[in-house]
């Protein structure tokens, strides 16, 4: 047995040796040397009897599995709108200059690399960085000087000052989730009393709707896994958080933790599922191990395990599983495919994941937030938690704010609150524009300020994210056009194709080449993305830009040159080099302006 094969073993036991696996074993590899290098991948491929290019699909797939050296530390910025705003793009470059490295290149003595990654999810005490997986927050040119003095020092990451990777609740406001005093155990407990029926009529008459942003019915969709035909069942947590703007999920996940599993519980009871799994996304990777600890400690509760509060038939336990870098794994579909170890590409529906999931089987998915309304209904009752928000959205909404405001964090309501309302209570007085639901979601402009954060107004997976009157809205919408192109999974040409097109025409726009051309196809695009895309990812690509475009109108226009149309790609500046060689300069040797 070889040294790799060796160092490999322990990993192949720990996940059974099995290719549904495939992603959490490489995940666990990578750290033996930082990459998949060539051994490791032969050595796997080999132990799991699979093909490696299916290794090789994954490392191509998730931005957090490298198929090269990155070095011993390997340090990515958030590129998140609100850590650019913040300030994270001057000192990326700062850091840069300091090691005397470029962009996404491994330094001469493979110690370090530098890179983008698409949001860390610390928008409120950004700007942000991740080291090897650990996010460092609240960076400062001084703080970046630190950083590369320990770097350049080989220091281990231990040994880094701690306030460096401190990680800030920032509960603002709280009402049901955030605030009430939790006693664990609880939700199950009342559950159990009330039966497996009995608590999904108590959900059923709560009208919880899911908190993802697509607000279907929470009872709904647990009935229908329960009733689905198949010999298994499983509960799936989407903790995938990748949504720019997002990062109520990490709180929920760092103080909450024993609520969400609770409340998975609770549809466990529900469905008859005897498995479930967190699917956290890998920039959350901190977690991981208080997570593990908080299931351990529910285990010698009798909370999860066999004969949960002594229940007969009650048998639930949770696996972690960690993503490794891809937005689209947010889909619910693109998860499951994640969780059997391939890359998260969405699937075609139907069939829904409640009837053909997981291996096949009825698998229910739910978000962290609405796991943590389940158990709030199993503990305060379906009356009581109706009584907050709407007649159609009821209960309360977190919303994660972030921005140009003077007090970013968590901010719990009941539905119905008004933008308005937020940005007083965040501390917001000069705002131009609100992003709410993140680049996905909608652009509202200070006439908009009264309408409501509810299913039948303004709904939001959460994010709301403020823009001053001083912002440039091209930038916000370069952002999230560079987001998009760069979290598409490739499956569908219009996506594929659309999301990088729409980059570069906005890129155009932006250093005033642009003209009424790029403006008009711009448009045109966003009914191809819409109608076209395979899953919701293309389809939201252009929502925020689309808004932006008939909002911000003038803003664009200004950037637009008077010419119909001006081409991406000089041609004359391309024979330059041709010309040199020949010794040409005259005017026969260059282009007309005709060509």
């Amino acid at each position: 047995m070889t040294e790799i094969e060796s160092a490999l073993d322990p990993i192949l036991a720990k996940y059974h040796r099995d290719p549904t696996a495939l992603l959490q074993i490489l995940r666990d590899a990578q750290d033996l040397s930082g990459w998949i290098s060539p051994e490791i991948r032969a050595a796997a491929a080999s132990a799991l009897a699979i093909a490696p290019t299916r290794i090789d699909s994954l490392t191509r797939f998730y931005a957090h599995l490298y198929d090269a050296p990155r070095g011993k530390y390997r340090i990515l910025f958030s590129d998140n709108i609100t850590d650019r705003m913040a300030g994270s793009v001057a000192l990326m470059e700062l850091m840069l200059k300091k090691l005397k490295l470029e962009r996404g290149k491994l330094s001469a003595d493979g110690l370090v690399s530098i890179d983008f990654t698409s949001c860390t999810g610390m928008c409120d005490q950004g700007p942000a960085l991740l080291v090897n997986n650990l996010p460092a927050t609240r960076l400062t040119a001084r703080r970046i000087d630190e950083i590369c003095g320990l770097i350049r020092a080989g220091a281990p990451l231990d040994q880094w000052p701690a306030e460096f990777f401190q990680v800030e609740d920032h509960i603002r406001r709280a009402d049901l989730l955030l605030g009430a005093p939790k006693k664990r155990g609880e939700a199950i407990r009342a559950a159990l009393a009330l039966g497996a029926q009995g608590f999904l009529d108590e959900l059923e008459k709560s009208n919880l709707r899911g908190r993802g942003g697509a607000g279907f019915p929470t009872a709904l969709k647990w009935r229908s896994c329960r009733d689905a035909p198949g010999e298994k069942r499983f509960v799936v947590c989407n903790a995938d958080e990748g949504e720019p703007g997002t990062f109520k999920d990490r709180v929920l996940l760092q103080s909450f933790a024993a609520t969400l599993f609770e409340g998975m519980a609770l549809a466990a009871l529900v469905t008859g599922a005897q498995k479930g799994f967190l699917y956290l996304r890998g920039e959350y990777s901190f977690l991981r191990a208080p997570l593990e600890a908080t299931l351990a400690e529910m285990r010698r509760e009798n909370l999860l395990g066999a004969t949960i509060g002594g229940a007969k038939n009650f048998d639930f336990d949770i696996d972690i599983h960690m993503g490794a870098g891809a937005y689209v794994c947010g889909e619910e579909t693109a998860l499951i495919e994640s969780l059997e170890g391939k890359p998260g590409r969405p699937r075609i529906r139907p069939p829904f994941p409640v009837t053909h999931g997981y291996l096949g089987f009825p698998t229910l998915v739910n978000n962290v937030e609405t796991f943590c309304n389940a158990a709030a209904i199993a503990t305060i009752g379906a009356a009581a938690y109706a009584s907050r928000g709407t007649k159609q959205s009821t209960g309360t909404k977190i919303l994660s704010v972030s921005g140009d405001c003077q007090r970013p964090g968590l901010y719990e309501y009941p539905f119905g609150v008004t933008i308005a309302q937020v940005l007083e209570d965040c501390g917001a007085p000069d705002v131009g524009a609100v992003q709410v639901g993140g680049a996905a979601g909608n652009c509202l402009i200070p006439e908009e300020f009264g309408r409501r954060i509810a299913f039948e107004d303004q709904p939001t997976a959460g994010a709301f994210m403020v823009f001053a009157n001083r912002r440039d809205p091209i930038e916000a919408a370069r952002n999230f056009a560079h987001f998009f192109a760069h979290e598409s999974c490739g499956f569908c040409t219009p996506c594929r194709v659309g999301t990088s097109l729409v980059a570069g025409m906005i890129d155009k726009i932006a250093a005033g080449h642009g003209a009424q051309y790029e403006f008009l196809d711009l448009k045109r695009l966003h009914d191809i993305l819409r109608a076209s895309s395979h899953c919701g990812l293309g389809q939201a690509a252009m929502l925020a830009l689309g808004d932006m475009m008939q909002k911000f109108k003038p803003a664009f226009e200004r950037r637009l040159i008077t010419r119909d149309f001006e081409p991406d790609f000089d041609l004359d500046a391309a024979l330059a080099r041709a010309r040199e060689l020949a010794g040409r300069d005259d005017a026969a040797a260059h282009l007309g302006e005709d060509i």
